[in-house]
């Protein structure tokens, strides 16, 4: 009788299961009919001709666009780009594309890429790849996708050269396979202590990384080391894991992914021999510091393993897999959060709530819940990782953005390369002296540079707010008149006023047409507040220590 309850309970409890799974079941296969009818309908009987591939690929990407950024489908012929991500390679010419009102142009060859060996330039605009005529129609996708292919194999492409006499040109590229280097540069700052800068997260990330402190190691003492994750989107998981696990003990657990049913979770442990689990470290990170790169910094952190120095990083916890599609395509899809030692889960946009326009937002820090390091130390979740050691970021303004918005900075330095054809110059050594910064001034068309009046419009707006409210007298209007006067924009002054500013743009820009991606970053670290910042905490022990002790531990001292 017992045995007869204990069956009839459980199958109580299991029908609703089943009954749920089975209320799924029916309704995805209703919607799949409908959505079928209705696709079968438009193709048959629509009054003009429809793409059926691209329709297809209309709504599912429109269906997808509702769940999350990070879930994509990808055609059996859009999946370069995806395969050159985790792999860390891929056949082609080596350089970026980029759709400007002018056309599609080459925005950055890569240095020693089949490409810039072959004669292409920044700002080179493409007319034709083989048989395909590119105009301002063409999309950029289908372009890049006539330039990869197999390695070995051939590629013409026609090109009008800006600022150049001969400006129509020919190229025969010779594809073959692009390394994508997770790690451009590394070398020593000062005081002993090393730096590395890691762009991605792929299969050669973490070996990368081991290497390249062994190397330092070999040429020198190494007291302390940067590791910049500053602009790094991410890339594998287990990378992450694996960089971890050069500077923590073997079998420390990562990271945890924790799937869509309960319970059905996987935590991610290091496996490999650490290299050093006493080297001092900071972690540099910044907005654009996300997925592998925050497991990297906030496992650190959450271990007390490294101190984080910068600006918040940007929040994503979401993990994605590849599912195989008919047809060989693939979807990308979200199956996962993280959660990093301490517990939290640090993505910053819940993107299951939506406000009544469909638009998503950053979780409030007041919503956010406080976690504890193993050490003990407060740390937040929801939001990204949260520096320890937060650097004030520059100022922008809207000057500078529409130099960087308009390209004025990028056709400038396009048009100095033509002009200094041939030339070159050293890393250690070039400047942007008066002279550049005069050309370059002169260069900008007062009448083509897009000024936003932010000072005109809001006199404009108190005027009129005067002579609503009735305070517009004779002495009023001329006090308008002089302050209107005082605040007018002086394109020749405003260039002066942010010549520092201006000149770090020019620089990056000219040094990216003569320079190694290696030595562009290697410039950089000399007049950066961020790498200062980390130095300066890592060549006082007393601090660095400080900065990984709890506060309530402070205290007692």
């Amino acid at each position: 009788m017992k045995k007869i309850l204990y069956l009839l309970l459980l199958c109580a409890a299991v029908s609703p299961v089943l009954q749920a799974k089975n209320d799924s079941k029916n309704d995805i296969s209703r919607n799949l009919r409908i959505f079928n009818s209705v696709y079968k309908e438009l193709v048959s009987n629509y009054v003009d001709t429809i793409d059926a591939e691209k329709s297809l690929a209309t709504a599912i990407n429109s269906m997808l666009s509702e769940i999350d950024p990070y879930t994509e489908y990808y055609p059996a012929d859009m999946q370069d780009e995806l395969l050159s991500l985790s792999t860390g390679n891929y056949a082609g010419v080596g350089s970026y594309l980029q759709k400007r009102r002018q056309g599609i142009i080459f925005s950055q060859p890569r240095w020693n890429s089949p490409s810039r060996n072959a004669g292409i330039r920044h700002g080179d605009i493409i007319l034709a790849v083989d048989d395909l005529d590119v105009t301002g129609e063409t999309p950029i996708d289908e372009v890049s996708k006539r330039l990869r292919g197999q390695a070995g194999t051939t590629v013409n492409v026609k090109v009008r050269r800006p600022y150049a006499a001969d400006s129509l040109l020919s190229f025969e590229i010779t594809r073959r396979q692009i390394d994508v280097d997770p790690l451009p540069y590394y070398g020593f700052l000062r005081d002993g202590i090393g730096y590395i800068g890691l762009t991605t997260f792929n299969a050669n990330s973490a070996d990368a990384v081991k290497d390249a402190i062994a190397d330092m190691r070999a040429k020198g003492e190494l007291k302390g080391l940067v590791l910049d994750l500053r602009g790094n989107g991410g890339g594998l998981l287990e990378s992450a894991v694996n960089i971890v696990g050069n500077f923590v003990p073997k079998g420390t657990g990562v990271v945890t992914t924790r799937y869509k049913e309960p319970g059905n979770y996987k935590t991610y442990k290091t496996t490999r021999k650490p290299i050093d689990t006493e080297l001092p470290v900071v972690v540099l990170t910044d907005g654009g510091t996300a997925s592998a790169s925050e497991i990297v910094a906030g496992a650190l952190q959450d271990l007390d393993r490294a101190v984080v120095v910068g600006s918040r990083s940007y929040g994503k916890g979401l993990v994605q897999n590849t599912r195989p599609l008919p047809y060989d395509g693939l979807l990308k899809v979200t199956v996962a959060r993280y959660y990093i030692p301490s517990g939290r889960l640090i993505q910053a946009i819940d993107y299951s709530h939506r406000d009544s326009l469909g638009n998503v937002t950053r979780i409030p820090d007041s919503l956010t819940n406080v976690y504890y390091t193993a050490a003990g130390r407060e740390v937040r979740d929801g939001g990204g990782i949260t520096p320890d050691v937060k650097v004030k970021q520059k100022e922008t303004n809207r000057l500078l953005y529409n130099i960087v918005r308009d390209f004025w900075a990028y056709d400038f330095a396009t048009k100095y390369a033509a002009e200094h054809s041939g030339e070159t110059f050293s890393p250690d050594t070039f400047e942007v002296d008066d002279s550049i910064f005069a050309q370059f001034k002169a260069f900008i068309d007062p009448d083509k540079f897009q000024y936003d009046h932010y000072c005109e419009t809001g006199i404009k707006y108190l005027r009129e707010a005067a002579e609503t409210e009735g305070y517009m007298t004779d002495e009023v209007r001329q006090r308008f008149d002089e302050l209107e006067q005082l605040l007018r924009h002086d394109l020749n002054h405003d260039l002066d006023h942010n010549r520092d500013d201006i000149v770090e743009l020019l620089d990056f820009e000219l040094g990216d047409r003569y320079f190694s991606e290696g030595d562009q970053v290697r410039r950089t670290l000399s007049h950066d507040d961020d790498v200062d910042e980390a130095v300066a905490i890592l060549i006082s022990p007393e601090r660095y220590r400080m900065l990984l002790t709890p506060a309530k531990d402070k205290q007692k001292k």
